[in-house]
């Protein structure tokens, strides 16, 4: 939880801020429901809405190259160019992480490495974070975005390998979890879209874990010899 929380915060951000958004992650996002296994929502996307929602500006501010400025989402969101934030191309940045963003959010290239090994180690069920990903570009495609920059930025890959495979969070079964991934994609492409905010990694995921119950409920497997109500 410590890990994952301070991968979705600026390292700009002031200590102190970390620490209450650290308590809240623990205190209100595991203990309260009972510890360690019992939780239903992520508990470092529990501190970073938190956080997000008491302090916006700090959490939306970093520093790249000594300059601040917007993430590559909040310049495609107000119509700027991504080459204004980052020198270069902007696919590459976005790969390199030349760009900036919370911690979690900058490169993909270590993202996607970082998920490959966990799938390698059959610790994730690749389903989910391909199924979010691609949810996300196809959406963009029908916004009229460009599916790649918005495939690559953001907390996408971070969401979508580290957080939304969370067993403890999301659905027991293939099925369910297929179902779960999808909501998390599209809920993303909506907010980033129609939304207010340039990114909905955080709120799409903490959404789709309320629904987790629903989920599981009505994918899980009849019992041998059981009869459907």
């Amino acid at each position: 939880t410590g890990i994952l929380f301070a991968f979705v915060i600026p390292v700009t951000m002031a200590y102190w801020i970390v620490i209450i958004g650290s308590a809240i992650s623990i205190i209100l996002g595991k203990m309260l429901f009972g510890g360690l296994g019992h939780n239903i929502f992520n508990p470092a996307l529990v501190g970073r809405a938190f956080v997000q929602a008491s302090w916006p500006v700090a959490i939306t501010t970093f520093v790249l190259d000594g300059q601040a400025g917007p993430t590559m989402l909040d310049a495609m969101k107000r119509g700027l160019d991504g080459t204004l934030v980052a020198a270069g191309n902007p696919y590459m940045n976005a790969l390199l992480g030349k760009m900036g963003g919370s911690i979690g959010e900058t490169s993909a290239l270590a993202l996607l490495l970082g998920g490959a090994y966990l799938i390698y180690r059959g610790q994730v069920n690749w389903k989910v974070p391909a199924i979010i990903i691609g949810t996300v570009g196809v959406g963009a495609l029908l916004f009229g975005g460009d599916p790649i920059m918005h495939m690559l930025s953001g907390g996408l890959f971070l969401g979508a390998f580290f957080m939304a495979t969370d067993m403890v969070t999301s659905p027991y079964t293939e099925k369910g979890q297929m179902i779960f991934a999808f909501g998390i994609g599209a809920l993303v492409t909506l907010i980033r879209f129609k939304g207010g905010y340039p990114e909905g990694m955080a709120y799409s995921i903490l959404i789709m874990n309320g629904v987790v119950p629903l989920i599981n409920k009505y994918t899980k497997p009849k019992m041998f010899g059981g009869v459907a109500k």
